[in-house]
């Protein structure tokens, strides 16, 4: 049953060597949706078919999300190439297959997600420039009720160790993995730059601050 929606972005520099590695069974890497840049959205698995793009992943109770979820990856070189905004013809296309495949499956919009979310420790994508707060206007995502010039006060406000737990508590309770009381330092900063880059994209640290403790809250109402 498809319960998710999860946007990557390729990290490659080259679109048709992106399409050509989501096609070779041999990469082991795939996806249902693939968007060009300019735009063009290919369909490369059919949607109740299982797509290898999630690997290793969690979220809320859910492990292995492939068996779960429709992969949308979009043409961008990512962090390690250069990475760049998404162009507008490609925030169309997002928009318009969202919309139809939230409607067809009937997706909570909050089970729109991105791989960093499901895969905090490994994955960056689709990053800090991936427009959320634009799909959240058209409901199609989760998203914090703030202005930000109402938050922005806030940021780089210190809390206490207290709140710092508080913090990695909502984590969990909007849906990311929980981490081991061994996990290391690395992790916690991993799981808040995921939070951040979908929640906060102004500043990507991994640094919880009050900022961040203030969202964390409000996505738990909303």
């Amino acid at each position: 049953m498809i319960k998710f929606i999860v946007i990557h972005y390729t990290g490659m520099k080259v679109e048709t060597s992106s399409i050509k590695r989501l096609c070779d069974p041999k990469s082991k890497v795939s996806c249902h949706y693939f968007i060009k840049n300019n735009g063009q959205i290919l369909e490369l698995v059919p949607d109740l078919f299982e797509a290898w793009h999630a690997g290793q992943s969690k979220w809320k109770n859910y492990k292995s999300l492939n068996k779960y979820s429709i992969g949308i990856e979009i043409q961008n070189p990512g962090h390690e190439h250069g990475y760049k905004k998404f162009n507008k013809k490609q925030v169309s296309s997002i928009l318009k297959i969202l919309k139809y495949l939230i409607k067809k499956y009937n997706i909570k919009f909050q089970n729109v997600l991105g791989h960093s979310d499901i895969a905090p420790f490994r994955k960056k994508d689709p990053g800090e420039k991936f427009p959320w707060k634009i799909l959240a206007k058209k409901k199609l995502c989760h998203w914090h009720n703030y202005h930000e010039t109402e938050i922005f006060k806030s940021r780089r406000v210190k809390i206490t160790n207290l709140e710092k737990e508080i913090f990695l508590k909502n984590l969990y309770k909007i849906g990311y993995g929980k981490l081991k009381k061994s996990s290391p330092i690395k992790d916690k900063k991993n799981l808040a730059k995921a939070f951040q880059r979908r929640f906060r994209q102004g500043l990507v640290n991994g640094e919880a601050d009050q900022e961040c403790l203030l969202i964390s809250k409000n996505l738990l109402k909303s």
